[in-house]
């Protein structure tokens, strides 16, 4: 029996919503839920021995950063009935795009006395089930930092600059990096609360992410091998990209997108506003 999973914000737990569209990487997932084992009946319904010893594992995976890893682990050796709680800190620079979360309860070590139709290798599954959180929307997403750019080379006063680096092969994780300026209270404070964002700091987190969308689009456009038929590696800058454009003009040409860029600048910062929604309030 296994409680849907817990988000935790400020020590009160919610239920796990199915995305958090103001999520950014500068925040980490504190997510927990409490499972109940009837051991005695997972190894008699599997045809395992009395005794024999199971795991309770949690595992995460995210789609963005294609990064994977083990979440909790609990050996449950004992008879009767057991309540597991898994307790879940992720950091946010390791997540991105859509959270998998899978609990299984497993077969701990290999088994040679079961019967011949039961699980016998460690790790083999008894039961799972799989909770998934999307971490991003139609914004895009990257990692991040906060920086005092009185310290480089960009202008002391601005309130933040998208790095973009390597060609579109490279991959994404490593070629953008948000970069968001410390002295600019109101940037900086925006992206602070973008777990519980009040109505300012959406404003700010609305002209960000429509700026940083620009500069992507600019960017690609600006390579004569961002066309619809590039086979870009998955992961890539290319890809994503690709991905962004598709999100924003869907049904349009990349040729053609790129001559109204081209040709009138204007009409197309107007057109990409209007893609991005821009300043539109989450529903």
């Amino acid at each position: 029996m296994a409680q849907p999973w817990r988000l935790v914000i400020d020590d009160i737990d919610i239920d796990l919503p199915e995305a958090l569209p103001d999520w950014d990487y500068q925040m980490d997932l504190h997510i927990r839920r409490a499972v109940r084992v009837d051991l005695d009946r997972a190894r008699q319904e599997s045809g395992l021995p009395a005794g024999t010893v199971l795991t309770l594992a949690a595992v995460w995976t995210a789609t963005g950063s294609n990064l994977s890893g083990p979440a909790q682990q609990v050996r449950l050796a004992e008879a009767g009935t057991a309540t597991v709680e898994l307790d879940v800190r992720l950091i946010g620079a390791d997540l991105g795009g859509l959270l998998l979360l899978d609990t299984a309860l497993l077969l701990a070590e290999r088994r040679t006395d079961g019967r011949p139709s039961s699980p016998r290798r460690a790790g083999s599954v008894l039961w799972s089930d799989r909770a998934a959180l999307r971490l991003q929307g139609d914004a895009p997403q990257f990692p991040m930092a906060v920086i005092d750019f009185a310290k480089t080379s960009f202008p002391d006063s601005a309130a933040w600059h998208l790095q973009i680096s390597g060609g579109l092969e490279s991959a994404t994780m490593g070629s953008l990096l948000l970069l968001v300026n410390e002295h600019n209270v109101v940037t900086s404070t925006a992206f602070q609360n973008a777990a519980k964002p009040r109505p300012i700091d959406r404003v700010v987190l609305s002209a960000v992410y429509a700026d940083a969308a620009r500069i992507m689009i600019e960017h690609a456009l600006a390579h004569d091998d961002f066309t619809e038929d590039a086979d870009f590696p998955e992961g890539s800058l290319g890809a994503t990209l690709l991905s962004l454009f598709d999100q924003l003009f869907p049904g349009q040409s990349i040729t053609d997108v790129r001559l109204r860029h081209r040709q009138s600048p204007a009409l197309f910062a107007s057109d990409l506003q209007a893609a991005v929604k821009i300043f539109e309030v989450s529903t």
